[in-house]
């Protein structure tokens, strides 16, 4: 029977074939849906973790002890699942070890575009990329194969339009694959200086092997066709070459380590090679060091997604055709009764130096409310919020410094920066956005919201209790859509001589809450423009007038706080 899927149903699918016992994950898209996914499954224990390395080191403890294990993460997880990635290359697995990454080509939600391929040349770890649904299925299944027969993780690489694509998938049955038995072996698992250089020839050896053993994986694959012109691409780009071109096609299914016998059976066949391939030269750098002629980026640029439109432009010289420009630019914007807008509106009245972080929160640094100053990665607002305050003391610089951080990023990496600014005599205030969820990523719990991924009740995270534990002594909740409280607390906060924390708590608005009438605008409106600072998409400047469109209003409040005349009253009112 077959099934249209998305692509991360597949891989989570696949999972479920090959016998996977447990999935720990952080959310992070385009990865999101495959951890979901896996949870549906009740042979499959599954879980958010805090963050990746944790979501990585649950998978690798569960593989060394006998169970197939899957962690799911975007490319900027891969950063920080890199420590126990490393170092499992050479302890090797038990059971298969499978870690899904999503690369984010053309960055539509990452904070850069870095190729996760070169993790797994420089962990040596192999790494399989499917072109469509029933690949992904189908590769993962291999993955966990390859894992234990060469005793080894593997990587699983997806591109965004890969992972969100849909295609038919051939639904199989569960394997039925027991438990392994885990001996105790220090030797292969403590990986102290003595054990692990004997252990890193081992990895040399499987990699050489690995290499040797590709050249026949009937994953990777020649399509001759027209001889002028052989091309070698991987995962999505494949779909676009071959829409693209009537030129010969190297489709490689295992991107590291790369088939070299086969590669120059190819190349000795055509008469130009071309490797196209998104984002860095990793394909076309080994060849070139490898001695294999060939083209590549000189002709496709390293940055942003391909597609067939750009392919036949850099290689037949055919217009792209213009975007439609009749339809103005709709760039993203907070929603509507976000909880995190009165918090910015303030931090941009008090012209502070503000140190952001990611999530749906980063819009902060966008007109009208442009309150942000830097954001970097997972967690950074906190260390550098105190950076920025040891730069400004230092130099006489009369500037307070506040970092501003959500609750699911604050327990993946803001808690060791607290620790630090406590630690380390910092006077920073960081301010935590509690809405009661992990909202960019579409609604995960944490450990913040006393519920599992599964939904059940569990042990709920305090975070006030968190941070007095940390060292912080001043800690303050205010109510995120109480402009005057937030205000009145900030400006307490960024006086003292010491680290402090404000937790701003509402829930997010797209969260399930009772309805309420909306707000709209009286005559008493003056036109002041007041309550178009606060950027709110409700509330509209249309022909000179002001208007609450109640289509789009949630009943908040922020707005009415702003108006000095009373203009803005509840329809009951």
């Amino acid at each position: 029977m077959k099934k249209l899927m998305l692509t991360n149903h597949a891989v989570a699918l696949g999972a479920y074939e090959a016998g996977v016992r447990v999935v720990s994950s952080y959310p992070g898209t385009p990865s999101t849906e495959i951890t979901e996914e896996c949870s549906k499954y009740k042979e499959i224990h599954t879980e958010w973790a805090p963050n990746e390395k944790v979501a990585l080191e649950v998978a690798t403890g569960a593989a060394i002890a006998g169970a197939r294990a899957l962690s799911c993460m975007k490319h900027v997880g891969v950063n920080v699942a890199a420590d126990p990635l490393f170092t499992a290359a050479y302890t090797g697995v038990n059971a298969g070890l499978v870690l899904a990454v999503a690369d984010d080509p053309g960055m539509h939600s990452s904070q850069n575009e870095q190729d996760s391929r070169f993790y797994a040349l420089s962990a040596h770890v192999p790494m399989l990329e499917p072109a469509d649904s029933q690949e992904a299925k189908d590769f993962t299944m291999l993955a966990f194969d390859i894992s234990e027969k060469y005793d080894t993780p593997v990587m699983l690489r997806l591109t965004t339009r890969v992972a969100h694509s849909q295609g038919y998938v051939e639904i199989g049955q569960r394997k039925d694959i027991g438990l392994k038995e885990y001996k105790k072996d220090a030797a292969k698992y403590v990986m102290v200086p003595a054990g692990a250089k004997k252990r890193h020839l081992a990895v040399e050896q499987r990699e050489n092997k690995l290499a040797l053993d590709c050249n026949s994986f009937d994953i990777n694959r020649i399509e001759y066709n027209s001889l002028k012109t052989g091309i070698i691409c991987a995962g999505g780009v494949y779909q676009y070459v071959k829409e693209a071109t009537d030129a010969s096609v190297l489709k490689l299914g295992m991107v590291y380590p790369l088939p070299f016998e086969l590669i120059k059976e190819f190349a000795s066949k055509v008469e130009e090679l071309i490797v196209v391939e998104e984002l860095e030269p990793f394909i076309e750098m080994q060849l070139k060091a490898n001695g294999i002629k060939c083209k590549g980026k000189e002709i496709f640029g390293r940055q942003g997604e391909l597609s067939v439109a750009i392919i036949q432009n850099k290689l037949y010289g055919k217009n792209i055709p213009s975007a439609d420009t009749s339809s103005p630019a709709r760039p993203p914007v907070m929603c509507a009764g976000c909880p995190h807008r009165g918090v910015f509106y303030v931090l941009s009245k008090l012209k502070l130096t503000v140190t952001g972080d990611i999530g749906c929160y980063t819009l902060g640094a966008a007109p009208p409310l442009g309150a942000i100053d830097t954001c970097i990665c997972m967690g950074a607002s906190v260390g550098m919020a105190h950076g920025f305050d040891i730069a400004f003391n230092s130099g006489g610089v009369k500037q307070k410094t506040v970092g501003v951080i959500g609750d699911s990023t604050f327990i993946h990496s803001g808690i060791t920066g607290i620790i630090n600014t406590v630690y380390n005599k910092g006077c920073s205030t960081l301010i935590i956005l509690d809405n009661s969820i992990t909202a960019m990523t579409g609604h995960q719990d944490n450990p913040a919201t006393g519920k599992t991924i599964a939904g059940e009740d569990t042990r709920k995270l305090d975070l006030e209790l968190l941070v007095k534990a940390c060292g912080v002594k001043t800690v303050t909740v205010v109510d995120a859509y109480d402009i005057n409280e937030i205000e009145r607390e900030v400006k307490r906060h960024i006086e003292l001589d010491e680290a402090s924390v404000i937790i701003a708590r509402r829930m997010c608005i797209l969260l399930p809450r009772k309805a309420e009438k909306s707000y709209r605008i009286n005559d008493k409106c003056k036109k002041c423009r007041m309550c178009l600072k606060i950027g709110c998409p409700a509330i509209e400047f249309i022909d000179g007038n002001i208007r609450i469109n109640e289509e789009l209003c949630t009943s908040c409040g922020v707005c009415v706080s702003l108006c000095k005349f009373g203009a803005i009253t509840k329809e009951e009112e």
